[in-house]
């Protein structure tokens, strides 16, 4: 679990706003940063980690510094956001096509208009509940207190952030000049938090094979803005169960990041692949939390912000309107808190589970003490550049760094690598 109590150095204040996200930013990078000195320590390597403030909150903005091309990348559909509803606020999120059509079927809206005026006329609770059973991304807006008594709040109240089943003893890990040279990462992620955190495990010296399904590919400015270093594949799990089980056979590391139970069919939960194959370790994200009655429901930075009481803790206007966090800190967080769990089982040469939630992030930071009362810093953001299918990308590098210097990659052309290990 990340020390919360891990003093941030100054400048203390890097955002504005009413809650301690750069507490939360900063456990998780210098857990990761504390975990992969362990393991440098255990293969004798002699690098010395690092990280700075600029870096983390940097890589916690990563797609609002990004430029391809010298053009930014857009990173919200128009019918992403919050939503007035009759009673309330809700939160929607439309970003990938299948869930703006869904949400487009539940409440036949075409465009923004059409979506206020059709969630005007009705209850939050209503709308979360139509959006949803159409296979949607909606929820209504919440205080923390009303939260604390929803069914899923109550089954995860006692839930850590991230938690750690260690499991059998592996196969040491020799030579390498990297930290992470040697070990091979299969991951199964979208979206921010755990492609973040194989990014990092991937500009560490890993070989990360990313694979995502053919009919529903990733967003370019989430690929692009996260997809140092990595190779990327792209491939139906059922037509491929050879091919993926070669993989599972040679990986140290499986990365996890699809809803609860959804990738339960081709034995991919992470009990049954710590079953299967016991030399594995394993890292699991989920939006909810891994029980309750939301358990195997899909979510986003943004919706769990909205749903947990975050949002309407960052309000404005004392909760007349909800507010957002300024970075999307509960995603780059958790990614960066799985990845450290993940490389501390590898220092310790054991094999085992890591679990982390978006919403144990959200429960993380609310429970932080406010932050304090001091001007906000403007900090210098430090930018690479790096080379892409897409053209040359100037962004921001992963917040830790060997011996004082930064690790960014080029990126690889997104779908072009083959279903096997380098």
């Amino acid at each position: 679990m990340p020390r919360v109590s891990a003093p941030v150095p100054a400048p203390r204040r890097w955002w504005a706003g009413p809650l301690d996200v750069e507490q939360l930013a900063w456990t998780a990078v210098s857990d990761a940063r504390d975990a992969v000195q362990a393991l440098v320590d255990a293969r004798g390597q002699g690098w010395r980690v690092g990280t700075t403030p600029e870096l983390v909150a940097g890589s916690f903005a990563a797609i609002k510094h990004l430029r391809v091309g010298g053009e930014p990348v857009a990173s919200w559909a128009p019918m992403s956001g919050f939503v007035r509803a009759a009673d309330g606020w809700v939160r929607t999120h439309a970003n990938y096509p299948h869930h703006a059509a869904a949400l487009g079927r539940a409440l036949g809206a075409r465009d923004r208009a059409s979506l206020e005026r059709a969630v005007a006329g009705r209850t939050a609770l209503d709308v979360e509940e139509a959006v949803h059973d159409a296979g949607g991304i909606a929820v209504a807006v919440r205080r923390a207190t009303q939260w604390a008594a929803h069914p899923q709040g109550v089954a995860t109240s006692n839930e850590p952030w991230v938690s750690v089943d260690a499991g059998s003893e592996r196969a040491p890990l020799s030579g390498g000049a990297l930290p992470l040279d040697g070990v091979r990462v299969l991951d199964l992620t979208r979206v921010i938090a755990g492609p973040a955190g194989s990014q990092l495990m991937a500009c560490l010296g890993a070989d990360v094979l990313r694979i995502d399904p053919p009919a529903r590919p990733e967003i370019d400015a989430q690929f692009l803005s996260n997809g140092m270093g990595k190779r990327s594949a792209t491939a139906d799990l059922a037509e491929h169960r050879t091919e993926l089980e070669a993989l599972l056979a040679g990986a140290d590391v499986v990365l996890l990041g699809y809803r609860p139970g959804s990738l339960d069919r081709f034995g991919l939960g992470p009990d049954a692949l710590a079953q299967r194959h016991p030399h594995l370790v394993v890292g699991s994200l989920s939006a909810w939390g891994e029980r309750g009655p939301w358990a195997q429901r899909a979510g986003f930075d943004s919706i769990v912000q909205a749903a947990s009481g975050t949002a309407l803790a960052c309000s404005p206007d004392d909760g007349a309107t909800p507010g957002a966090l300024p970075v999307q800190a509960l995603d780059h967080a958790t990614g960066y808190a799985l990845a450290a769990g993940v490389v501390r089982l590898l220092a310790e040469g054991r094999a085992g589970v890591v679990r982390a939630s978006l919403l144990g992030a959200a429960r993380t930071l609310l429970g932080c003490a406010a932050p304090p009362e001091e001007p906000v810093a403007e900090l210098g953001v430090p930018r690479v550049t790096v080379r892409s299918a897409a053209g040359t990308l100037n962004t921001v590098p992963p917040p830790l760094t060997l011996d004082g210097a930064t690790v960014e990659r080029d990126v690889a052309g997104y779908g072009a690598a083959s279903l096997r290990w380098a």
